[in-house]
């Protein structure tokens, strides 16, 4: 797979927020509250939509920094699972370990130059492990989705082809 390092011409805490807007949280009690109707997929798709205006959502985020602190390391380092359920399905049903992968870890930090980085793999480089070309297919429209995200946050495409 390919590690993406992306600078980040931003401040950490400028782009953290930028980001977070751009990929808000799963709007969980919506979604459980589909769940607990019985609600189609397709009312599904239809919240997701709504949730997600870049495709993305965030399911997890772990602010490390607190965590780390007390070894001495004081940058700010946050993880995020960030992926689209709706999306996932479309592989799942091939394999469902994809979920292994499936929504993606993300990390937003500093770094010992106190530059802003963004990081993850790939997707396409990510799912084409499995072997199935309609996996791969998908991995290649979520390294479309992330490069759209990319410019929109103003960094531009950034996954390499």
């Amino acid at each position: 797979m390919t590690r993406l390092r992306i600078v980040i011409d931003s401040p950490f805490e400028e782009f953290r927020s930028r980001f977070e807007r751009a990929v808000p949280p799963l709007d969980i009690k919506r979604v459980t509250g589909l769940v607990e109707r019985r609600a189609t997929w397709e009312e599904m798709k239809s919240a997701i939509a709504a949730n997600a205006p870049h495709t993305f959502m965030i399911y997890a985020a772990v602010d490390v920094k607190p965590l780390m602190a007390p070894a001495g390391h004081e940058r700010p380092y946050v993880e995020y699972l960030m992926g689209n359920h709706v999306i996932a399905e479309r592989m799942f049903r091939h394999d469902p370990a994809v979920l292994l992968y499936a929504p993606l870890r993300v990390a937003l930090y500093e770094d010992a130059d106190a530059h802003t980085v963004f990081a993850l793999d790939q997707p396409s480089t990510v799912f084409a492990g499995f072997g199935d070309p309609a996996v791969l297919d998908v991995g290649l429209e979520l390294d479309r989705e992330l490069d759209a995200l990319m410019v929109h946050l103003g960094v531009g495409p950034v996954t390499r082809r």
